[in-house]
């Protein structure tokens, strides 16, 4: 009879542990007092959290748009992923972030030439 006992409660120690998991997972927890972190939200598809950065940055001279960099000319801009782009300054002030492309150095600076001639 104690045999009979013990082993049933080994293998109810067993199935509990075996299987509280997957019930707290699919039936919420169930008061298993662990408190799972919540996710973060995602951004809102507006744009209001990107004007009010812009509203709250100073700058006396020219804020870049993209970047929110603070510089003395519109051309002068970094881009915003200057590891994954090269920057481009074209005429009256004006510059251009191209991705970095293709597998020789250079390659962004050619297109961009050929685009300025109208080959491409």
């Amino acid at each position: 009879m104690r045999l009979l006992a013990l082993l049933l409660l080994t293998l109810s120690t067993a199935a509990s542990a075996q299987f509280n998991g997957f019930f707290d997972q699919m039936f919420g927890g169930g008061g298993g007092g662990q408190q799972h972190p919540q996710q973060p939200q995602n951004v809102p598809s507006d744009s209001t959290a990107y004007r009010s950065n812009y509203a709250r940055s100073h700058c006396d001279k020219f804020l870049c748009p993209d970047t929110l960099a603070c510089v003395h000319f519109p051309h002068h801009c970094p881009c915003a992923w200057p590891a994954h782009e090269d920057k481009f300054e074209l005429g009256e002030g004006h510059r251009i972030c191209v991705s970095k492309g293709g597998f020789k150095a250079g390659e962004a600076a050619r297109k961009v030439e050929l685009a300025r001639k109208g080959l491409l």
